[in-house]
């Protein structure tokens, strides 16, 4: 049973999210925090709370509630579906928004899989072809193509690792290795180990009605040496999902494919003029209500779950659960 409208604007209303956690959280380890997540780590593991902060654009906006909860369940969906093909850092689920992890080393590059030529943000792979590039990130594109068209393969478009405040950047491997970044035969090997991991995941969206059009991997190294995968998978934070069924008609219409992911955010934000640069405009419950359902139909879609709201207020559980 889909979870009714009135809960989702009380929520907002009533601002039921996590957000900021105080300095009680510090006995969790060393503090990092993300745009999304607060990190702490302590003997070789890492504990990470999934907030219900919005981000776009590289820039943190506020919340949207019930958020963190959809992203660390579809994380943990996606983790358990696809440890066979790619392992991960997973060790134990606490709570609905954390995520217990062996603490790895960062790999400094994002493999970006893309297999549409879409994007709203000035460095995505549509703005790039629409200003006449035909070489995105070393891929040769070729002429006649249409916004939102499928690419004649899936591609690996790598990004640099931007902290917090800046912006990523794609950039052609050739460049990753004249930097020094990664070295050539692992990226080739992480490569194709991600393009299996994509096609697999467009597989089981497309069993659920959707398309995953694009998405980002992290990726660690474990103190044994293992690369595995970090932070989330198949999220509609770090993907894109459009409805299968009705993706023809909008490209014969040539507009939008009907999306349910932070795509809907960032179109909301490019409609108020906001590209990333200068002060963000504040997001009106209405968008936060409407994103939430968005959320949360991605996740009953794919999980085939129906999405539980735990009664307590959501920062009572996580002390409860976490301290």
């Amino acid at each position: 049973m889909p979870l009714e409208r009135e809960i989702l604007v009380r929520a907002a209303a009533e601002n039921r999210v996590i957000d900021d956690l105080g300095p009680e959280y510090d006995v969790l380890g060393h503090r990092y925090s993300g745009k999304v997540r607060e990190n702490f780590s302590k003997d070789g593991e890492r504990i990470i709370v999934v907030t219900d902060r919005v981000s776009a654009f590289d820039v943190v906006l506020g919340t949207i509630p019930f958020k963190g909860q959809v992203l660390n369940g579809l994380a943990q969906y996606w983790f358990s579906e696809t440890q066979d093909l790619f392992p991960n850092h997973v060790l134990s689920i606490p709570d609905a928004q954390v995520t217990r992890a062996v603490e790895c080393e960062p790999i400094a590059v994002e493999m970006v899989v893309r297999g549409y030529l879409t994007g709203v943000s000035q460095t995505s792979i549509w703005r790039a072809y629409d200003k006449g590039t035909r070489i995105f990130c070393g891929h040769a594109l070729p002429d006649g193509l249409h916004k939102h068209e499928r690419l004649a393969n899936n591609i690996v478009t790598p990004s640099t690792k931007a902290a917090k405040g800046d912006h990523d950047r794609s950039v052609a491997k050739e460049e990753l290795f004249e930097m020094g970044v990664i070295d050539p035969d692992l990226f080739e090997d992480l490569e194709q180990r991600c393009l299996a991991l994509f096609a697999h995941g467009q597989k089981v969206a497309a069993m659920r009605g959707l398309i995953l059009v694009d998405t980002k991997y992290e990726l660690g190294r474990k103190p044994d040496g293992t690369i595995v995968l970090i932070d989330e998978i198949h999220t509609p934070d770090s993907s894109r999902y459009w409805y299968a069924d009705s993706y023809d008609q909008a490209m014969s219409d040539a507009e939008d494919p009907r999306s349910m992911d932070k795509e809907f955010i960032r179109r909301w934000l490019v409609s108020q003029g906001f590209e990333g640069e200068g002060a963000p405009p504040a997001i009106p419950d209405e968008i936060r209500v409407e994103a939430a359902a968005r959320y949360i139909e991605t996740y009953e879609l794919l999980t085939g779950k129906v999405f539980e709201v735990d009664p307590a207020r959501p920062v009572d559980r996580l002390k409860r659960n976490l301290l």
